[in-house]
Formats: structure tokens, C-alpha cells, sequence
């Protein structure tokens, strides 16, 4: 783990949800940090509360009450324009569904983010990091489904983000089509040395982080340090 002061430091995040006369509290008091070049899991069952710590995280969401810093910026009292900026300069999202236009190649997926972003890789290189530069070219129809992701992860890093959140990056996908995908989130935290943040259910896929928090009922209950981390190639579910 990085000696580096922490870039994301959250204090009593806590996050409650109005329907109705009913309030559901999907956070209460989390404490975290994490620093540059890690690779974080969140391990946590359906309804643990990692998809709204995520969210909080990245910028789509803001937490009722507590304190969020990013690099010295106030994320948890940010209004949209601060967290459309920090969105778009400095986090890449890869979600359970690709979410890639079906009119577009891989090439011009990836491009889509290019064209707007500050200093970013070329589409052709993003795609190279993650195994796909000959299949570029293809459309959507014509790729695997780890095919597709592998593209959602090229397009989420194309911007160069100090952060990429995988929100179940794996769990539309067989064993060894998810393992293929957990290679290129790998490959991207090394080389790059990208903060990556992976939440799932899945426990066997805490063995390739550097840490692990446990979330159930809207809490870290535990958290512990890999000693030596297992290469995504071989993990098995």
C-alpha cells in the first residue's frame, strides 16, 4: 500500500433515503480513506450499501450528512458544477452493463469521451491497454460480452481519470470472461497507477486487492490488508 497521504478521505458519511413517511438509511457513519495506486474492494451482499457509497464517491450522489475530500476539494457540500468538473476530469465509471452505443464501433465508443476530455489518451491506445486494438473497429453486435466491457473500461480510462469505480464489473459475465475483464481493471491500476475501486458480492474476488472493506447495513464492519495480492488470472468462482 502507498505511503502517499490519502486522496479521498471520508468522515461519518451517512445517507438516507425519503419514500414517503418511510426514511431507509443506506449509509451510516462510514469512515474511509484511500490513497494513489491502490486497488480497493468492496465487499458487501445486495442491499449492503456499496452501489450508494460508490456513487457518493464518484460524484453522482451526495451524502445526507459527513465530510468527503478529494484532493483537498469538499465533495459532500459540492454543488453540480464543482462535481460535473471533478466527473469529467477526474473519474471513470465501469458499470455491470456496458451502456456502449450499438451505432458506433469500439473505436467511436471510446472517441465519444476523447473528444471532450482535457489531455486524453488516443481511443486507439485506451483500447490497447485493455486488449481490444484489433477488434476497434467492431460494433457492438459483433463483440463478446467481455468484449463490450473491456470496451466500457477503455472509454472509463481514455480521459486518463486518477480514479476508476467498477461497480460489478463482472457479474453479466462468465468465470472466465469476468477473470479476462479483472485482468484489464489490473493491468490499468499497475501500469497507470489508478486508484480502482471494485465493489461486489462476490468474496472471491478479494484476494486481487491490496484492501478489502466489508459493508453490511450501510457500515464497514471489517476491513483487511492482502499481504500479497493474487493476480486476477488466478482467481476462480
Amino acid at each position: 500500500m502507498s505511503a502517499q497521504e490519502p486522496i479521498f478521505e471520508a468522515q461519518g458519511l451517512k445517507k438516507v433515503y425519503h419514500t414517503g413517511e418511510v426514511d431507509v438509511v443506506a449509509l451510516h457513519g462510514v469512515d474511509l480513506q484511500f490513497r494513489a495506486g491502490e486497488l480497493v474492494v468492496l465487499l458487501g451482499a445486495s442491499g449492503s450499501g456499496k452501489s450508494t457509497l460508490l456513487n457518493i464517491l464518484g460524484g453522482l450522489d451526495i451524502p445526507t450528512e459527513g465530510r468527503l475530500r478529494y484532493k483537498g476539494w469538499d465533495l459532500g457540500g459540492a454543488g453540480e458544477r464543482v462535481l460535473t468538473q471533478f466527473r469529467r476530469n477526474c473519474v471513470g465509471f465501469v458499470f455491470q452493463f456496458y451502456n456502449l452505443i450499438p451505432s458506433l464501433t469500439a473505436r467511436e465508443n471510446v472517441a465519444l469521451i476523447t473528444e471532450i476530455s482535457r489531455d486524453p489518451m488516443k481511443p486507439e491506445e485506451a483500447l490497447a491497454m485493455v486488449n481490444l486494438q484489433h477488434r476497434m473497429d467492431h460494433f457492438p453486435s459483433q463483440l463478446s460480452g467481455g468484449e463490450q466491457q473491456r470496451v466500457a473500461i477503455a472509454r472509463a480510462i481514455a480521459k486518463k481519470p486518477e480514479v476508476l469505480l467498477c461497480d460489478e464489473p463482472t457479474g453479466a459475465l462468465d468465470v472466465g470472461t469476468g477473470i479476462t475483464v479483472l485482468e484489464a481493471v489490473e493491468r490499468i491500476n499497475q501500469q497507470l497507477g489508478t486508484l480502482v475501486i471494485v465493489i461486489t458480492h462476490n468474496a472471491d474476488m478479494a484476494g486481487m486487492a491490496d484492501r478489502v472493506l466489508h459493508l453490511k447495513d450501510g457500515q464497514i464492519i471489517r476491513e483487511h490488508t492482502n499481504d500479497q495480492r493474487v493476480p486476477a488470472k488466478m482467481l476462480r468462482w
